[in-house]
């Protein structure tokens, strides 16, 4: 059954694929968290810093960063969220103002589904008698006027999720043997990013094994070359 299937009793399964879509941008904000702070801590430890001083970088990153993907998630979101209140207007406007096209919309889409004409044009009039909103938001845009995005909740879970996945490599930086701090944060970063892979698979319903390789190669990648021009800078 399509998602886009309307039943004025049931929930829709736009709930559900909003649901799906907070759960993937908590994991990638945690990714970003982890990958950007364990990279700048990399590179500030190999300039040969002090413990004070690689942790002070790492918090005020970690600060940083929350708040810049705070702020970016909030825009993105509410030019988003605008752009669904003018849909949902023009439907309103529509709907009170050329009922009869919007019937025929409507019957033209439940025909789509394979749906006889008849019983089409039927399902539409007695939609039409209920809630026609809600169907046409539903089964025209893949909206549910119930469930408009909302940009606090997404920037604040965007922030929370960066700070979470930037704690990990904090953590491994103050419980590090001294000496040691490079190797414990980049175990802990590689292994980190491989489990979000592995979720973010799971989640999407695609390879986990290319999405762990991916993601823990990425990392790799990106941890070597802050290393090393920290280590240029600290020579």
């Amino acid at each position: 059954m399509s998602d886009r299937t309307y039943h004025p009793d049931e929930p829709h399964g736009q709930g559900h694929r909003a649901q799906l879509n907070w759960l993937r941008a908590g994991v990638l904000g945690a990714n970003d968290g982890i990958v950007s702070i364990a990279a700048l801590l990399l590179g500030v430890i190999a300039t040969g810093l002090g413990e004070g001083a690689i942790l002070l970088a790492g918090i005020a990153s970690t600060i940083a960063g929350a708040v810049s993907m705070a702020l970016g998630e909030y825009v993105s979101v509410s030019a988003q969220r605008d752009t669904e209140k003018k849909l949902l207007a023009l439907e309103r406007w529509e709907l009170r103002e050329q009922p009869e096209a919007e019937h025929q919309e409507l019957t033209g889409i439940l025909m789509g589904y394979g749906i006889s004409a008849n019983t089409a044009d039927q399902a539409a009039q007695e939609i039409g008698k209920r809630d026609p909103l809600a169907a046409h938001l539903q089964l025209e845009l893949g909206m549910d006027s119930e469930e408009l995005t909302n940009p606090f909740v997404a920037a604040l879970s965007s922030a929370m999720a960066f700070l979470l996945g930037a704690l990990l490599p904090l953590l491994s930086v103050v419980f590090a043997p001294s000496g040691s701090e490079a190797w414990v944060v980049t175990a802990t970063t590689l292994v980190t990013l491989a489990l979000t892979g592995f979720i973010s698979a799971v989640l999407s319903k695609t390879s986990r094994l290319r999405s762990c390789i991916r993601l823990v190669v990425g990392g790799a990648l990106g941890l070597a070359l802050t290393y090393g021009v920290g280590s240029l800078f600290g020579g």
